[in-house]
């Protein structure tokens, strides 16, 4: 299959395309029943020409170009109707009636504060055109009205307050909230190419926008079979003071080693993956402190909100350290380079087990609550290397950690 992708160039287009090729190139396998041979990419500087050599040959068309922030209003209705317009006609002119997606936004529904926009008219009109053009020529069209989408790559100060937030917190730059209590409901890119690739597969979303009354506001997508839209499933709801709330302790973390829960799926992840793309060069890698003394050294890694903390250990050559015991604290020790013995004892009796590893043979090692335990460097002539894990962050005011030697 071709694929036509206009405004290529855009946020969602960038992602898009850069996803269609990992398809196309074997690097993404989830959609063995796409196979895509060309990607077209449409966008401003290309040539009329082009546009109608990409039309003759594509099998799906994505019809990402629009304008949102014009100089003009006039500019909405040229951007968001006449380019539809010279596209379909375009298709039309060579008998190309494969399925075409229109990525629309939820100002078309008119609904609510969106009932006199300037740019809810130009994208509504936009649809009209796209349905039209269906019930003409029998073609497919997908009709999309997307909420607020956010994601790696989308342009700060733009646009988006999401992005303009990430941007800059991440860049210690200031920024301004109005009203913490406000609602959005995002968009994440990557749940937008899910849907996409559905609808490639010829499975998208399908929904219905009922009129606003007691249960339903105009804005919500009504998930229909034989719906006349199409939707993303996926969005999350936060407010903005929940999203600068994260977005400050996602910038925080170099300094607090504290990582923030981040469920699989869940908008904390998506959010600090959106957050990490906008660091500057000078914040991608930073200084952790080791805590240094003629033994080696001692450096916190990682710390997590429920499921403890890491470090690393590096014991210097014949070095024996630990001998401490924990009530309830328990530990695994992954040596990872050099030679060691772990020793552990009950307390309150004599008998000692003992574990000879190395990074060889990479084995975890329980610190079991209740047996004070060691580990000490074999070799002669290289230091001792190990990752270790607590099940729970320390705490100096109760530290659960008792000096007694194996």
């Amino acid at each position: 299959m071709n694929i036509l992708v206009t405004g290529a160039k855009g946020f969602v287009g960038k992602n898009l395309v850069e996803n269609l090729k990992n398809i196309r190139d074997g690097k993404n396998r989830t959609r063995p029943g796409i196979t895509i041979d060309k990607i077209y990419e449409y966008d401003l500087e290309n040539t009329p020409d082009e546009l109608d050599a990409f039309c003759a040959d594509c099998g799906f068309v994505f019809n990402l170009a629009g304008v949102n922030r014009p100089k003009d209003p006039e500019e909405f209705r040229k951007g968001n109707f006449g380019f539809a317009s010279t596209l379909l006609d375009t298709l039309k002119k060579h008998g190309n009636r494969c399925p075409v997606m229109l990525s629309s936004s939820l100002q078309a529904t008119l609904a609510g504060r969106f009932g006199k926009s300037e740019y809810g008219l130009s994208k509504k009109a936009g649809e009209e055109l796209f349905f039209d053009y269906s019930a003409e020529t029998g073609a497919e069209v997908y009709v999309y009205r997307f909420p607020n989408l956010v994601g790696k790559w989308v342009k700060p100060n733009y646009n988006s307050a999401v992005g303009t937030f990430c941007n800059n917190i991440a860049n210690d730059l200031p920024i301004t909230v109005n009203d913490p209590s406000v609602e959005l409901e995002l968009l994440f890119i990557d749940d937008l190419i899910e849907e996409m690739f559905d609808a490639l597969e010829g499975k998208p979303h399908r929904c219905e926008y009922p009129s606003a009354d007691s249960e339903w506001d105009g804005l919500t997508p009504k998930p229909l079979e034989s719906g006349k839209y199409c939707y993303a499933p996926v969005t999350h709801k936060a407010t903005l003071g929940r999203i600068v709330e994260l977005l400050n302790t996602f910038h925080d973390q170099p300094q607090t080693l504290i990582m923030p829960e981040i469920a699989p799926g869940s908008f904390e992840k998506k959010l600090y993956s959106m957050y990490l793309s906008y660091l500057p060069k000078d914040k991608v890698a930073f200084d952790l402190k080791m805590n240094k003394d003629d033994r080696g050294s001692f450096t916190e890694l990682l710390k997590t909100a429920s499921h403890g903390q890491f470090s690393v250990n590096i014991s210097k050559p014949g070095i024996t350290k630990g001998q401490h015991w924990h009530n309830t604290k328990w530990e695994f020790f992954i040596v990872v380079s050099g030679r060691a013995l772990i020793q552990e004892r009950k307390i309150g009796t004599d008998e000692v087990i003992e574990f000879e590893v190395s990074g060889e043979k990479i084995r975890a090692v329980h610190m079991l609550p209740g047996y004070t335990h060691n580990i000490i460097n074999l070799s002669k002539t290289e230091d001792l290397v190990t990752l270790m894990w607590a099940n729970e962050i320390f705490d100096s005011n109760h530290p659960d950690t008792f000096f007694e030697p194996v």
